[in-house]
């Protein structure tokens, strides 16, 4: 939800940190079990994209 203060405009919502929270957890993960450079970078781009690939299997357990 958006409030307008001052002229400037807040989010008031939590779901950035939780994203960001999760997104350091990921990568942490694969980074710790990445065994060579690249496996590294691949953990990285596994780490952005793992809410979606999320939300993707669970549409598909739900049959939406």
């Amino acid at each position: 939800m958006y409030e307008h203060q001052g002229g400037k405009r807040m989010n008031n919502s939590v779901s950035g940190g939780v994203y960001g929270l999760a997104f350091i957890g990921a990568l942490v993960y694969y980074i710790q079990h990445a065994a060579t450079f690249w496996a590294g970078v691949l953990g990285f781009l596994k780490a952005l994209v793992w809410p979606a690939v999320l939300v993707y299997k669970l549409l598909e357990f739900l049959e939406i």
